[in-house]
């Protein structure tokens, strides 16, 4: 791990590197742009001085003679030291020099590099350094009788610097300062935001995060503001059935069902909410984030309960039929007791009489189920609730049209959990409402159509609300919770998967009979061949 502030120190030296470079470029570029000045402004003044020293009648007169050439180191000094060239020399038409302040120069080739002077046209350039102004000396005649040249040294960097406007001099200085004080400031906003943490130590925390999330058993899921999905571990994918692009996308654009997307959006709130999904028992719980005050989004986590619920409901399985040997024990004992009472006063003759009645009301429920429904499994389902809804004073009835052939054993396995968890529901209904009137009963309906086959439940309890005809199924809510607005267990709930995953649905309405109590009734369909493609949401 490095040092604490060694990323800020590294931030803040390339900031410092890449602004002192801009700041470098720029003073190239002034320098570049007070050389052009200066090329421009000094090489008219020299070109000027150039110009007047040729056009010297003297100078003239004493070129033309070439005996009477002493003076002309005067004119070229006088001009020199009025126009503040650095030098004015006078040469001959075989461009020897015949005045210069150099005296090594005397009589030395005067360099003219690229100049147009020797064709007659005046020049100016820069030669070793300097800014030179060639200007033709020509006579009366037309002939060049010789050259003037007038050149002043060109600045080097710091001079062209120190030569540059004074406002673009303030200009480099503020952003010199701007540009540390930026720095600076950056370093500083990169160091907080980043926690201190070095970059080995942001990689350390990112790799662990990963290998965390990617690790762990429980499904975790990220989202931000907007409820799209920021991070999702494997085992979110795989127990929410997501695809593998789902990163970035929103929640509600998914293709998952509305107590999934309520869960997750915060829409349902609450700790432990249960999910169906993809023919698994799934426990969300999802905390909202937020940094000073500002939301940030939200993590949800999930765990399979699938198993858990499987052994809850056979366990629960196990508890029925619990209840209905209990039941079948209670109401065998009151029998026996009640004929056991009758031997005893001697009614030999009610005896025969009440057993033949319970033997008779015994085999017409028998028979009614044997004869309409052929799968044994459901037929002694409904011989079984019968004892239980006996013991609660609940009548229970098999509809004329009922008919139901064998089927094979997943829709008999289905029609079981269907069948029976609608009659629990209806049995809960009954044995929690208060009307207290009486006379309670409950009918089923099996229908085996060509395509499908068809369970109602009927019941005389206190109905459905029209408004959580849904939630009852979406939220595993039976009909007591429905009326007072708590949640119970799965039944209702399952069932649904039950019926989505074969490619069927269920649906509950509340019903308003002539002479009978009103009450809900729950239609479920179940095709005979089970969809495959039908995943349970």
């Amino acid at each position: 791990m490095g040092a604490k502030g060694s990323l800020a120190r590294q931030l803040l030296g390339w900031q410092l590197v890449i602004v002192f470079a801009l700041l470098g470029c720029v003073t190239v570029f002034s320098v570049i742009q007070s050389n052009e000045s200066f090329q421009d402004v000094e090489g008219r003044r020299m070109l000027s001085v150039a110009e007047n020293v040729a056009a010297t009648p003297g100078v003239r007169e004493n070129l033309e003679n070439p005996f009477r050439r002493d003076p002309l180191p005067i004119f070229a000094e006088s001009a020199r030291s009025l126009s503040g060239a650095d030098y004015v020399i006078i040469a001959d038409p075989a461009h020897r020099v015949l005045t210069s302040p150099d005296p090594s120069q005397l009589g030395q080739p005067m360099p003219l590099d690229e100049s147009t002077v020797t064709e007659g046209r005046s020049w100016v350039g820069v030669i070793d350094g300097s800014l030179v102004a060639h200007v033709p000396v020509i006579a009366d005649t037309g002939n060049i009788i010789g050259l003037v040249a007038a050149g002043k040294a060109t600045p080097g960097f710091f001079e062209a610097i120190a030569n540059s406007p004074a406002n673009a001099l303030v200009l480099l200085a503020i952003a010199t300062v701007l540009g540390l004080a930026g720095s600076v400031l950056l370093s500083w906003r990169v160091t907080r935001q980043t926690l201190g943490l070095e970059p080995n130590e942001i990689t350390g925390l990112v790799e662990h995060r990963e290998a965390l999330l990617h690790g762990i058993k429980e499904g975790v899921i990220a989202l931000d503001q907007q409820d799209r999905v920021t991070l999702v571990n494997d085992r979110a994918s795989e127990l929410l059935a997501l695809p593998s692009d789902c990163v970035g996308v929103a929640v509600d654009a998914l293709d998952v069902n509305e107590r999934l997307r309520d869960v997750l959006t915060g829409r349902a709130s609450g700790v432990d909410q249960i999910v169906l999904r993809a023919g698994r028992v799934l426990v969300i719980n999802r905390l909202p984030i937020s940094r000073h005050g500002r939301a940030l989004g939200a993590v949800a986590t999930l765990r399979d309960r699938t198993e858990l619920v499987v052994l809850r409901e056979e366990l629960a399985a196990n508890s029925r039929a619990t209840d209905t040997l209990r039941a079948q024990a209670h109401e065998f004992t009151n029998r026996l007791h009640t004929i056991a009472g009758l031997i005893e006063l001697g009614e030999y003759d009610e005896v025969r009489n009440y057993v033949d009645l319970v033997s008779r009301a015994h085999d017409d429920w028998h028979d009614q189920v044997s004869a309409r429904i052929g799968d044994s499994a459901v037929a002694a389902l409904l011989i079984a609730k019968a004892s239980v809804a006996a013991e609660h004073d609940v009548g229970i009835r098999l509809t004329d049209d009922s008919h139901l052939t064998a089927v094979d054993e997943q829709l008999s396995a289905d029609l079981v959990t269907v069948v029976g968890n609608l009659v629990d529901n209806a049995l809960d209904a009954l044995r929690d409402s208060d009307s207290g009137a009486g006379g309670d009963w409950i009918e089923v309906a099996v229908r085996h159509h060509p395509d499908e086959v068809s369970v109602v439940v009927r019941d005389s309890g206190p109905g459905v609300a029209p408004e959580i005809a849904t939630e009852v199924f979406a939220h595993g809510f039976t009909t007591k919770a429905a009326e007072h607005g708590g949640q119970r267990g799965l039944g209702l709930a399952l069932t649904r998967q039950t019926c989505k995953r074969r490619g069927g649905s269920v649906e509950v309405h509340s019903f308003t009979g002539g002479t009978e109590r009103s009450g809900a009734e729950f239609t479920a369909r179940l095709p005979i061949r089970a969809d495959r493609a039908k995943v349970a949401t």
